[in-house]
C-alpha cells in the first residue's frame, strides 16, 4: 500500500499541461503552440482559449509567426477564438484583409471571401455549399448548368483555385477536413475507397448517409467528412479529383 500511496501521491504532483499554461505569459504559451508538434498544440487548444482576453491585446502580433499563403490550422483556429470571444478585436487582427487573413489567389476570378468567412464562424455546411457550387464553376458551364461535375471535367479545374480550397479547408478545421486530407487518408487505406467511406463518416453498416441532415457538420465529424463530393456520381468522379495534380502535389 505504502508504494500505491507513493505513486499515486507523485502523479498528482506532476503538474498538468494546462495547470503550467496558467503560469506563463501568453506570449510563452503561444510560442509553444506555434513550434510545436501537432499533439502538443492539439493539448494547449483549452488553455489557450481560456485567455481570450490575453489574447485579444495581441493584435496584429498574434499571427506573425504564420504564413497567410499557408494553411496553418493554428493560425485558423487562433481566429476562429477570437471569433468566438472577442470579435471586435478580430477585426484589428484583420486589419486590411477584407477577404479574409488567408491569401486566397483564383485563376478564374473566383471571390473566395464567402467560403472563408464560412469557414471562420465554423458554419461548415454553408462552406460546404459553397466549395460544391464553386466546383461545378470552376469545371465549367455545361457542369454548372447539369448541377454536377463529370470525372473528365476535373482537369478543367485549375490548380490554384483547388489549392486555395483546400488550403481554407485544412487551416479553419484544426487540419481534420479538405480534399488532401481525404486524399491522405485513402492512400493510408491503400487506396481502398469501399474502407474510406466509412472512415470518413459518408457509410455507415454499407448504407449512404443521406444529405444533408445525417452529415456531421461540426469539427467532431470524422476526419476527412468534409467537403462532399457526390459520392452517387461514383467512385470515377472522387478519385479524379483527389488524384488532381495539384493535390498530389500538396501531398508531397
Amino acid at each position: 500500500m505504502g508504494v500505491l500511496r507513493e505513486i499515486r501521491d507523485g502523479l498528482s504532483a506532476m503538474p498538468s499541461e494546462t495547470s503550467n499554461s496558467t503560469n506563463i505569459s501568453i506570449e510563452q504559451l503561444l510560442e509553444q503552440f506555434s513550434s510545436g508538434s501537432s499533439r502538443k498544440r492539439r493539448g494547449l487548444l483549452n488553455a489557450i482559449e481560456s485567455r481570450a482576453d490575453d489574447l485579444s491585446l495581441l493584435r496584429s502580433q498574434l499571427l506573425a509567426p504564420y504564413d497567410p499563403e499557408g494553411d496553418s490550422w493554428s493560425a485558423g483556429w487562433l481566429l476562429q477564438v477570437l471569433k468566438r470571444h472577442k470579435e471586435s478585436a478580430l477585426v484589428q487582427v484583420l486589419s486590411d484583409e477584407s477577404h479574409g487573413w488567408f491569401k486566397a489567389p483564383s485563376n478564374a476570378d473566383i471571390n473566395y471571401e464567402p467560403l472563408q468567412e464560412y469557414l471562420l464562424n465554423e458554419s461548415f455546411e454553408e462552406a460546404d455549399r459553397f466549395t460544391s457550387a464553386t466546383l461545378r464553376k470552376l469545371a465549367g458551364a455545361q457542369a454548372e448548368a447539369r448541377g454536377y461535375v463529370y470525372f473528365s471535367e476535373v482537369d478543367l479545374i485549375p490548380a490554384v483555385d483547388l489549392v486555395t480550397i483546400d488550403r481554407l479547408w485544412v487551416a479553419y478545421s484544426q487540419g481534420r477536413f479538405g480534399f488532401s486530407v481525404q486524399a491522405r487518408l485513402l492512400a493510408s487505406l491503400e487506396g481502398r475507397y469501399d474502407r474510406l467511406w466509412p472512415r470518413i463518416g459518408w457509410k455507415q453498416d454499407g448504407v449512404w448517409t443521406r444529405y444533408p441532415k445525417a452529415f456531421d457538420w461540426s469539427i467532431n465529424a470524422p476526419e476527412g467528412h468534409m467537403p462532399l463530393i457526390n459520392q452517387l456520381r461514383g467512385i470515377r468522379l472522387m478519385d479524379a479529383l483527389l488524384s488532381h495534380e495539384a493535390l498530389i502535389a500538396r501531398m508531397k
